[in-house]
């Protein structure tokens, strides 16, 4: 039984004028892709896009917490519990250094990504010690931490987002967690010109004879129907954490936060909420392969871009699993058939599902993966 199994995400989706990622200029961030200029969504822009969204579903005391300030989350946790605040506040201070994650300091010099169930485990495993711990200061209480081994509650029990994007602490590598998940850019399927959109503000309070605006100013914007691309790795998930029931739900919500999610620059300014126009979720155990190739060549019509994208994509899909011989072990769709064509999209992702009948189909087909590999080693 192969010991692989990839979940991959395939997404049309159009942005209204909008500027949702934006670089350190304030223009929204782009790439060039054969030959041409398109507008372009970051990975990180969207992954944290998700991870917000898992809040909508998932308690936040499961979830996890990417901060600098590891000193002051670990006191707030102590005072939560009822430990005086000056006690507390000298404990937080001790435990990043008592990791030795980066830092002598009690905040690191760098964001680090925790998950809330290990800082209440390593919260009541100092609790267990506290008559050892109170009487102590700097660095004894730092030496005294360190006997407690808190490094092994960062190496199991991780939160659904640790351990879908992972977690990097070049100091401690044994605290380290492999992503089960990858992001793509989002790119637009088609040449995207950026605009510029001139306002002016008007001063509420100024006097009749003060003509002239309170504020002007620009700002940059663009519109494009967008490729976007994630896969996860089953396998690498349930090593993660280290249970099949947690794994095949885990993947349900990722696909339900990462197609529903939205990165939030501007959004008061455009309030580009939009939904996919088409969601595909491949499962296959071969390798992750995404589409993105359909639109090396740009797509162009000047009847709107969305359904001549959905076309070349279908026939991107089609004849490249032709091509490499695929037999996916599954494949779902959610979409709006195009006014024509429709038999290609049909073809080649199957016939549109209503999208709580998709994740249950993939839940189901993960499921059934894990029942019968998932005992097998993952790696």
């Amino acid at each position: 039984m192969n010991p692989h199994l990839y979940v991959d995400v395939h997404i049309l989706q159009d942005i209204p004028p909008s500027n949702i990622n934006r670089d350190d200029n304030g223009t929204p961030k782009q790439a060039t892709y054969g030959g041409a200029n398109r507008l372009r969504v970051s990975s990180q822009a969207w992954k944290r896009a998700t991870r917000l969204a898992f809040r909508d579903s998932v308690d936040e005391s499961q979830l996890g917490v990417r901060t600098r300030q590891v000193g002051t989350l670990f006191s707030q946790a102590f005072q939560s519990r009822g430990v005086d605040p000056v006690l507390a506040g000298r404990l937080g201070a001790a435990v990043a250094p008592a990791l030795e994650i980066g830092t002598k300091e009690a905040n690191t010099k760098y964001l680090v990504f925790l998950s809330r169930p290990q800082v209440d485990q390593t919260v009541e495993r100092l609790l267990s010690a506290i008559n050892a711990l109170e009487g102590l200061d700097g660095k004894a209480l730092v030496k005294k931490m360190m006997e407690l081994d808190l490094e092994s509650i960062l190496q199991s029990g991780h939160s659904l987002d640790v351990a879908l994007f992972g977690r990097m602490v070049a100091d401690m590598a044994a605290i380290n967690v492999d992503a089960a998940a990858q992001v793509a850019h989002a790119l637009s399927t088609h040449a995207a010109v950026t605009d510029f959109d001139y306002f002016t503000a008007v001063d509420d309070v100024k006097k009749d004879s003060d003509t002239g605006a309170g504020m002007i100013g620009t700002v940059e914007f663009n519109s494009a129907t967008l490729y976007r691309y994630a896969t996860v790795g089953v396998h690498q998930l349930l090593e993660n954490l280290g249970d099949p029931a947690a794994t095949a739900a885990g993947i349900v919500e990722f696909i339900r936060a990462f197609t529903l999610s939205m990165p939030s620059g501007h959004k008061t300014s455009f309030a580009p909420h939009t939904r996919p126009g088409f969601v595909s979720v491949i499962v296959r155990a071969d390798q992750p392969v995404s589409f993105v190739s359909a639109f090396e060549k740009p797509v162009y019509s000047m009847k709107g871009t969305f359904e001549p994208s959905l076309i070349e994509l279908s026939r991107f899909a089609t004849t490249d699993a032709a091509l490499w011989g695929d037999s996916p072990v599954s494949v779902a769709a959610t979409y709006r058939p195009p006014s024509d064509k429709g038999a290609e999209v049909e073809k080649a992702f199957g016939p549109s599902l209503p999208f709580a009948n998709l994740l249950a189909t993939v839940g189901a087909t993960v499921d059934d993966w894990l029942t019968t590999s998932g005992s097998a080693d993952p790696r």
